[in-house]
Parts: structure tokens; sequence; C-alpha cells
């Protein structure tokens, strides 16, 4: 099998063909220098998706900075408004979800940051497919240079975030119930407090807690996974121009598709941030429940 990088490589002459072209754009810039398959290997590190999940946090705690030091009792500005209006949602669900008013003053501003960080790395969708990649390959000199901006289109890092929450998680578990009382909540629940049931029951709180994990990533990615993969089909089309009346019938319609489709893909942006800040507010507040 061809890795990515044979494949562009082979297109040099011809020039990328859609599946090379699909191929190319879901190849990371990794530690490797090149194109990678489809195996687990823990000492590989995707450097885009970690650049561009640094810099949008860091643009995102720049801006709430911002606000935070702007904030005055007047009419506020409409940045100021946006930002309350996300703050006391937030805030209404951690309440309804964790009733520990001390867990709270951590768990609240912990769901705010994950819903604003997710927000703006599945924002990176809406910038033209090719604008960064193209800006990368000419500062590199090589026109094959690989690079994704897309951090949640990412499984490592969608389960990098949900490896996170697993291991707030395990720490409620401990600090609300004490070590010895999560460690016999394992060995007990759901079932009953019967030795026969010990195995059992340990099994069924691994499946649980791995499951959630698996999920909690693997939906963030998906959805976020084919919304990329749409974009880059409507790049296709776009690109089709050749002079010629079908040509430019297929760039019109890359225009109106890529239109249509980037204000319904704000919905799932958004959409996808809310249900993973949710899911964490839900799994932590699970952690302060006893079974």
């Amino acid at each position: 099998m061809e890795t990515g990088k044979e494949i562009v490589e082979g297109a040099v002459e011809h020039g990328p063909t859609a599946g090379e072209y699909i191929v190319h754009h879901l190849t990371h810039l990794n530690t490797t220098g090149h194109a990678q398959k489809a195996v687990i290997d823990f000492s590989i590190l995707n450097l885009d998706t970690l650049f561009f999940s640094v810099l949008v946090g860091v643009i995102g705690l720049f801006v709430m900075w911002r606000v935070a030091k702007s904030v005055n009792s007047g009419v506020p500005g409409r940045l100021q408004a946006a930002v309350e209006i996300v703050l006391e949602m937030v805030n209404n669900q951690a309440k309804g979800i964790v009733h520990s008013e001390q867990s709270r003053k951590f768990v609240a501003p912990l769901a705010l940051t994950v819903f604003i960080w997710i927000f703006l790395m599945n924002s990176m969708d809406f910038l033209p497919v090719d604008l960064l990649p193209r800006i990368w390959q000419a500062a590199q000199g090589n026109p094959h240079a690989f690079l994704r901006v897309v951090p949640t289109a990412d499984l490592n890092g969608t389960l990098g975030l949900s490896i996170g929450v697993l291991l707030i998680c395990i720490y409620y578990n401990i600090k609300i119930k004490g070590l010895g009382g999560w460690v016999h909540e394992l060995f007990t629940a759901p079932f009953g407090s019967h030795p026969l049931l010990y195995p059992i029951n340990f099994l069924m709180q691994m499946i649980e807690f791995l499951a959630k994990t698996i999920s909690h990533g693997m939906r963030l990615f998906g959805n976020m996974y084919a919304g990329e993969l749409v974009f880059m089909l409507i790049a296709l089309m776009g690109a089709a121009w050749a002079g010629t009346a079908s040509g430019a019938m297929l760039w019109v319609g890359g225009v109106l598709a890529g239109s249509i489709w980037a204000i319904f893909h704000l919905l799932i942006v958004a959409l996808q941030a809310f249900i993973f800040m949710m899911l964490t507010l839900v799994y932590i507040g699970q952690a302060h429940e006893g079974h």
C-alpha cells in the first residue's frame, strides 16, 4: 500500500487527482516528516494538531482576558454581551448538573474553557481549505508539505481531550468519596456487594469508563472529520474551472455549495462544542454521586 507521500509525489507530473488531493489534505505534519500508514505508534506526534490547538487556545484566553479587563456596568459592547450570554449559559448548566457549590468554582470555569476552546478549534474549518497549507508549502519551499489545520478533525486531539476529562472524573471520584470509598464502589456497583459479583462489577465499571471516554472523543472527531471532507469535496468542485461551460457551472456550484455548507456548518461547530461541554459536566457530575 502506498503512503500519502508516495501518492502525492507520483502526482507531480500529471497533477493531483481528486483522490490524491484529499489524501494529501488528510495527512498530518508529524514528527516523522512524512506520511504514515494507519499504524499505532505513540512516538509520533501530529505537530499541526498541537500547534493549532495551542494557538487558538491562546487566542481564546487573550480575548476573554481583554473582555474581562474592559467590563463595565454600563451598556456592554457586542463582544462583552456575547461573552456574558455564554458565561450565563455555562453557569446555569453547571448549577443544574454539579450540585456541589465548592466543586463548581473549578468545574464551571473548566466548562467555559472547554466550550470556547473547542468552538475555536472547530471554527478553523471555516478557513479556505488550501489557504494555510499553501502558505506553509511556500514557506517550506516544498509544494508537497503536509498541514492540517482543524485540531478536532484529528482523533488524537479529541481523545486527548476526553482522556483529560476522564482524569478529572477520577480526581473527583477520589476527592468526594475518598480512595477507599471509590475502590469499594468499583467492586460493589452496580450489582451489589457480594464477593462473587466483585469481578463483574469491576469489569462493568471499567467498560463504562472506557466507553464514555472513547465515545466522548469520537463523537466530536466524527462530526468535524466529516465536515472537513465535505469542504474538500466542495473545493474540488471549485477547482474544476477549465475555461469550459461545464467547468464554469461546477465553479459556480462550488461557490454556492460552499456558502450553504458554511452556514449549516456553523450550527455543527457550535453544537459539537456545546455537546462536548455538556458531557464533560455530566461525567463530572456523575463522579459526585454514589451508586
